[in-house]
């Protein structure tokens, strides 16, 4: 029996003899690769995390104890040590989730995948226990270096070090990485802190000598402490956090459990809150991971587990599309810069990044700086292009509005994996930044959709000075060319049958343009005639398009977002205003959390099929025709 079959809950784990834990640690990164590279998950955070997560849980008494994980990728340790050993599904419909799941398991708090929110989280969760008489419970926060440089983060440690008896521990999982190296005034002071060890060293010296010969060395100890203000400003500059008043402990070597789990019981006795620094290396225990520059074991496809090399070698994708485009873009004009939030390499940045440096500005995780900062680059005659997932636009919505928009900056906002994502489930769906743009006075947005349409798109959003404007598109491979039959003004129509007026006008909107097309031939197929068009810049609804609305017998309109306020309210809202009173029928994605399954799987569960579009839209004219 292994010792990892004997863990069914952290109290097994805490009765562990400590002499089984190397092993058990072994154990852990053997299933890691063997399932996670049959799955595709988040393999390298993983890996890195094993004997942190060991202590953890042996020094903590969760569920009792509370612990919070920041950017929940990285608990999939948490997850078998805490009974889920079934890893067969992971991410996919009906699995194990791959961030933490409160249908899963009482040990799962915070389903939020969003960086640097952990330790507010934890602040409330504290305070809430000590407001109920609870004070012998514990709560933790564990975040990376990564999330800790968002100002989400800050605003936390501040009310954290103001409140010096509450049973807090802050663990920061140092690995230098994110998605990618983290980079920043914090990242360099850290670099600071791990490669500054002499305080510790030189005290343990001390300590030593004080049990070799009692006399001599208790008075050399009595002067080393008497020097303790002076050494840690020369080689131990915890001080940043010390001056807010939060205990400082470390840094400690995250791959030895008994360091990690001696700190972590030193900071629960403190009484107060306490950071634990813990150095940890991504991808431990497997070269490929560990060996990855580019970062691409953060989280993987389906792998090879012996050559870490994927096993489907995908086409060409969006982010690949944008990517090449900026880059001559780049070329033609000095004024294009570039901003991400500490997913440089995701988003498809780094090849202009290579070309460009001093044009390309990483922030961290902090996308409403990366924002407002854009706005100050436009006002300085710069035309800034901030590439970050549709789903992290929901942060920086204030900055979008009023920052942007207010002051008519021309900033391009490029928003990777739009739409349904899949896997990644309920907080990594980009369903919302289309509803979000609506509401943002003079923004203009386009849904690409194929890869030709991308490189067109982002062209003429640099020539934008007046506003901002938004391109969306999704993850994965793109979708082959589709050839434009006609134009209406600035609207592509795709397909149409020749008689006037056509009985369902179909309004496609970004990558859902194949399954659009198929919905519109069954409907022909079924007697009806039809027209496709393609928007282009779906906001605002052109005039152009509402003429070709006013000359329809119904309008469909179909977009990969929530249907609460998408384009398609939009449209709605713009045919009234113009008097046209044709029937628009909404097709998007629910105003609901869409739990984590295959985008396949999703798009077949709310309907976003071209069988699903047809069989709507013949079931409407049909009680038309009654």
């Amino acid at each position: 029996m292994t010792v990892l079959s004997r863990i069914h809950g952290p109290e097994d784990l805490r009765a562990l003899p400590a002499a089984e834990l190397p092993a058990l640690a072994a154990e852990i990164r053997e299933f890691l690769v063997e399932s996670v590279s049959r799955t595709g998950g988040h393999l390298g955070p993983n890996l890195g995390v094993v004997e942190l997560t060991l202590a953890l849980h042996r020094v903590f008494e969760s569920p009792r104890d509370t612990i919070v994980f920041d950017t929940g990728h990285q608990s999939y340790v948490h997850k078998l040590l805490t009974g889920r050993h079934d890893f067969t599904g992971l991410r996919g419909k009906g699995g194990v989730s791959g961030y933490p799941s409160r249908r899963e398991s009482p040990h799962d708090v915070v389903e939020n995948s969003h960086a640097s929110t952990a330790l507010s989280w934890a602040y409330g969760i504290a305070n809430g226990r000590v407001v109920a008489g609870e004070r012998s419970r514990y709560t933790v926060a564990v975040i990376g270096d990564g999330a800790l440089t968002g100002g989400m983060a800050w605003e936390a440690l501040n009310n954290i070090a103001a409140d010096k008896d509450l049973p807090l521990v802050v663990v920061v999982n140092d690995n230098e990485r994110s998605y990618a190296p983290t980079r920043g005034g914090l990242a360099d002071h850290l670099a600071t802190l791990r490669t500054t060890r002499g305080y510790e060293r030189f005290l343990e010296w001390g300590k030593t000598r004080l049990n070799r010969t009692p006399v001599v060395g208790g008075a050399m100890y009595e002067a080393l402490h008497g020097v303790k203000k002076g050494l840690k400003d020369i080689v131990a500059p915890q001080g940043m956090f010390e001056d807010l008043g939060i205990k400082y402990l470390g840094p400690v070597d995250g791959h030895d459990e008994q360091a990690v789990e001696a700190a972590l019981r030193r900071a629960r006795a403190f009484g107060g809150p306490v950071l634990v620094h813990v150095l940890t290396q991504k991808g431990r225990g497997y070269e490929p991971a560990v060996n990855d520059a580019a970062d691409q074991f953060h989280g993987i496809g389906v792998i090879n587990p012996e050559t870490g090399l994927p096993l489907e070698i995908a086409g060409r994708s969006w982010t690949d599309e944008f990517s090449d485009e900026l880059v001559r873009i780049g070329a033609e004009r000095r004024d294009v810069v570039a901003i991400t939030a500490a997913m440089m390499m995701p988003v498809g940045l780094q090849p202009f990044a290579d070309a460009y440096p001093r044009r390309t500005f990483d922030v961290g995780i902090a996308e409403q700086h990366a924002t407002t900062m854009a706005a100050g680059l436009a006002y300085a005659g710069m035309h800034p292009i901030v590439a970050i997932y549709a789903t992290f636009l929901n942060r920086a919505f204030d900055q979008l509005l009023m920052d942007c928009a207010l002051h008519r900056a021309g900033v391009t906002f490029v928003l990777d994996r739009a739409g349904i994502t899949g896997p990644d489930g309920a907080s990594h769906h980009g369903m919302w930044d289309m509803s979000i743009a609506a509401m943002v006075p003079g923004l203009r947005l386009a849904a690409p959709r194929d890869s030709a349409q991308v490189p067109l798109a982002l062209r003429a959003a640099v020539d934008i000075a007046d506003g901002p404007s938004v391109i969306r598109f999704p993850k994965g491979a793109t979708a082959p060319p589709i050839e434009t039959f006609r134009r209406v003004g600035g609207v592509d129509v795709l397909a149409e049958t020749t008689m006037e007026p056509v009985d369902v006008l179909f309004v496609s909107v970004g990558a859902l343009a194949p399954a659009v097309l198929g919905a519109a031939e069954k409907v022909e197929t079924g007697g009806h005639s039809v027209r496709v068009v393609d928007p282009v810049w779906s906001l605002p609804v052109s005039d152009d398009l509402v003429e070709l609305a006013r000359s329809a017998g119904r309008v469909v309109v179909v977009e990969d977002n929530g249907v609460a306020n998408g384009v398609g309210t939009q449209i709605r809202e713009a045919l009234a205003a113009a008097g046209v009173d044709t029937p628009v029928r909404l097709h998007g994605i629910p105003k609901e959390f869409l739990d984590h399954a295959s985008r396949a799987q999703l798009f077949e569960q709310i309907g976003l099929t071209a069988d699903a579009i047809a069989t709507a839209t013949l079931a409407d004219l049909a009680g038309t025709h009654r």
